[in-house]
């Protein structure tokens, strides 16, 4: 394809995820509406936290551990209570600040109070406590995991469909035995980090989150917008993107974009001057047939033999872009030559660590209430049919959620959320999940917000952002922010092996 008709054909691609988006953009904007009294008695809650406080050897400062109980049904506030995971990250300054920041995990979920080694040694830590609680559903001592979804001992699994009815059938009957699925939501969540916020006897917070983390943000300031400071959210994921529902226009746009990106860069050229080309030949050859390719263990490095459809590939290809994407060009060149083994264990290893990273009962408990709900046959057919990923993904998440529970939500939920708040947005140029215009989306409805975008997949980070998001936290404004360094970011160079 020459240089005119690759541009003629990204544009075409450009336009109708966009059409898209505006088809979502336009809706009428509700009253947002608040939480309801905070509870009076802040003894009580505090009665309910544990917490046990060491010195970190490693850095030096302290690290305290424990539980915050909480009633599993937040409206009676009667019956079985439920035990968040607390982490508090003490800052290692001698003059801390009184706001901390609350970190909000991804998914939906995964664990914020497992990431104690990601935070340890945050610069944030520098002036500010930071504080880790695992949401409701997503550890402590509720932890809603469906085991089948994740098996080391069927490496097959990883390349199937996630959601496959008898794997989640079963799971239900698991879980529905020990928790009432109907109260795991965003916004009970909300509520329970409100609480933890009182029992630690913090007044303002500051909080952050990156894909999920930032609906849970958008959530928390809606319902508790007096106690928020300021945001930071990365990769974004507003109230109008209905999850799973642009995961396929996503990808389709990152990944052309990425082979855009290549055709523009002269030594990924030379090495790969028929990428799109070969992606298409890949895809039309395992329409056909799947191919036989072995991959080694995870845990005894044993070859195994896996069958890659065309549908494993591209849902491969679309979680291997959310961390990175400077292999992929050489990825599906090998892939092309006849050589799948490159790509699928990347593959292997990228769908492993999802699926043992999310508590997928927690997923579906969020998802099929907030979002597959108001995902119609219309939009699954405009939005996601016609592209490389396919509706495959969205209909099999939304035929569990026939049977799977959900819990009662507000009926504005669906509004976007607007508040007065300084908020902080970043968003990747190839992120193949929640792009751009996601960002561009949710900032649209913050009045008192700058949405930043920069080179990257899904979940920014370099050294600038961390300088930028230092000045942020500072000041606690988007006014009068340098992101002049933001301005010169350039994406990496794109793995190009030698000749062999």
């Amino acid at each position: 394809m020459n240089s005119k008709k690759r541009h003629a054909f990204f544009v075409f691609l450009v336009l109708i995820f966009m059409a898209s988006v505006i088809l979502i953009s336009c809706q009428k904007i509700k009253r947002d509406t608040s939480a309801t009294a905070e509870p009076a008695d802040i003894e009580t809650l505090k009665s309910r936290l544990v917490m046990e406080t060491e010195e970190d050897e490693k850095i030096g400062a302290k690290v305290s551990r424990g539980t915050f109980a909480v009633f599993e049904d937040r409206d009676t506030q009667e019956g079985r209570m439920i035990h968040l995971d607390v982490v508090v990250l003490h800052a290692t300054a001698l003059e801390v600040k009184p706001d901390p920041v609350f970190v909000f995990a991804g998914g939906p979920g995964a664990n914020a109070a497992a990431y104690i080694d990601d935070f340890a040694n945050s610069w944030i830590r520098e002036q500010r406590d930071i504080v880790l609680v695992s949401q409701r559903g997503t550890g402590g001592d509720n932890r809603l995991d469906c085991d089948l979804a994740a098996k080391d001992d069927n490496l097959q699994s990883y390349f199937d469909p996630l959601f496959r009815e008898a794997v989640f059938r079963t799971c239900l009957d698991e879980l529905k035995e020990k928790f009432d699925l109907t109260k795991y939501s965003t916004y009970l969540a909300a509520d329970d980090y409100n609480e933890v916020r009182q029992a630690l006897g913090y007044d303002k917070i500051n909080i952050t989150g990156a894909s999920y983390g930032t609906r849970m943000a958008l959530v928390y300031m809606r319902r508790h917008p007096e106690t928020v400071r300021t945001s930071i959210l990365n990769g974004v994921a507003p109230i109008a993107f209905k999850n799973p529902l642009f995961h396929a226009p996503g990808f389709q746009l990152a990944i052309h974009l990425l082979m855009a990106e290549c055709a523009n860069d002269p030594d990924c050229y030379g090495a790969y001057p028929n990428l799109e080309e070969e992606y298409g030949k890949i895809l039309a050859k395992l329409e056909q047939e799947p191919a036989v390719v072995n991959v080694k263990h995870p845990v005894t490095d044993e070859l195994v033999p896996i069958r890659m459809s065309r549908e494993a590939f591209v849902e491969s290809l679309r979680t291997v872009m959310y961390g990175g994407n400077r292999q992929v060009p050489f990825l599906i060149h090998r892939a092309f030559e006849g050589d799948y083994g490159p790509f699928a264990q990347v593959g292997l290893m990228s769908e492993r660590r999802i699926r043992r990273l999310l508590a997928m009962g927690m997923l579906l408990c969020v998802t099929c209430a907030e979002d597959l709900d108001r995902i119609t046959e219309s939009e699954i057919i405009e939005i996601a049919s016609n592209t490389d990923m396919g509706d495959g993904r969205v209909r099999r998440q939304k035929a569990i959620c026939e049977f799977w529970p959900r819990c009662e939500i507000p009926d504005d939920y669906g509004d976007p959320v607007s508040v007065d708040i300084p908020v902080l947005l970043i968003s990747g140029t190839l992120d193949p999940v929640t792009p751009p215009c996601w960002g561009e989306e949710a900032s649209s409805h913050l009045p008192n917000s700058l949405h930043l975008v920069v080179p990257g997949a899904h979940g920014v980070g370099n050294r600038c952002l961390v300088e930028i998001q230092k000045q942020f936290l500072d000041i606690g404004t988007v006014e009068g922010l340098d992101i002049s360094c933001s301005e010169e970011l350039k994406a990496g160079r794109f793995e190009i092996p030698r000749q062999r």
